[in-house]
């Protein structure tokens, strides 16, 4: 039972990027419990995990989570489980979740029905960011359900900064076509922030629509968009497992965009870390884009974020 006397609020997030912005609020010593998914920053991650997936990923290809992911969905209407006798010796006040993307972390139903059945009484705080917009509005979000709503300035203040430089940095500069794919069995289009994003960072979206949901599309479809870059960037992946996808389907890819391709303006990224997840880190990948893009305005990223993507020979 919650004790609404305490000096300072118990955060469980089940959302990956919730973890970080609680961490970039600088609320990590509130943080509880957190997700199966949770991967940073590392001085969080050995707090208790409250979800786990209904299926095991590792070692499994695009097609086969595909696969995977409907039929969980179809058998339980969920691909994830939560840990309810955790969650209820965790004893939080605020529980962080979304309803983005039922497929993507735990959504907001299947918390609420857990707390209900449980007796858990806790604030549910849904991230439901589809803009960049939303995603800096998240923060103050957060902040103010912990009572802190001032701490959310600077840290809000420092991304849009950064965002500003790079909108700075391109301006007045050629915009490449960018061909940007969020998943590879089945080709799926990039949604929500990452056209916004590829137009920050000085690149013209050429498939997928700002503020939407990604969207499942066909390789026929991409065929012929003739794309100036190619951004490989499948969802929940890192950057060896991004090359590995395009590796496996790297004739569909050469099909799509054979002319970026020779050039040597195809990449993969770490789609998890910096263009997935509706967190602070996602202004990191519009410097990781901007430097891709136009590397004569911007720094090259890290080569831990982003490589150029060649066909296996």
């Amino acid at each position: 039972m919650t004790d609404s006397n305490r000096a300072a609020p118990r955060i469980v997030s089940l959302l990956a990027s919730g973890t970080e912005i609680v961490d970039a609020l600088g609320l990590g010593g509130c943080l509880v419990g957190i997700s199966h998914e949770c991967d940073h920053p590392p001085y969080l991650l050995d707090r208790p995990r409250v979800s786990r997936p209904r299926f095991d990923p590792r070692g499994l290809s695009s097609g086969e989570i595909d696969a995977a992911v409907r039929r969980a969905m179809a058998d339980h209407g969920s691909v994830y489980e939560i840990d309810g006798q955790v969650l209820d010796e965790l004893d939080p006040d605020i529980i962080i979740t979304q309803a983005v993307c039922e497929v993507c972390a735990v959504p907001t139903g299947g918390v609420r029905e857990v707390l209900g059945a449980r007796g858990i009484e806790a604030e549910v705080v849904s991230l439901d960011a589809h803009t960049i917009e939303e995603i800096l509005a998240s923060l103050e979000q957060v902040a103010r359900a912990a009572g802190q709503p001032e701490v959310s300035r600077g840290p809000a203040g420092s991304l849009r900064a950064r965002l500003d430089a790079v909108r700075e940095a391109v301006r007045g500069t050629g915009r490449p076509r960018v061909l940007g794919i969020e998943w590879l069995d089945p080709p799926f289009a990039p949604g929500h922030w990452v056209p916004e994003m590829i137009d920050l960072a000085g690149g013209e979206n050429l498939t997928g629509e700002a503020g939407r949901p990604s969207r499942e599309t066909t390789w026929e479809e991409v065929e012929g968009l003739d794309s100036d870059a190619l951004l490989i960037m499948p969802c929940g992946y890192g950057l060896e497992a991004a090359r590995a996808d395009a590796d496996l389907h790297a004739e569909r890819l050469l099909r799509v965009a054979p002319r970026t391709i020779a050039a040597g303006r195809a990449w993969v990224v770490d789609a998890s870390s910096y263009f997935n997840r509706s967190g602070p880190r996602f202004v990191t990948g519009v410097e990781i884009l901007g430097g891709l893009l136009h590397p004569d305005r911007l720094p090259a990223p890290d080569p831990g974020h982003a490589a150029v993507w060649a066909p296996p020979t």
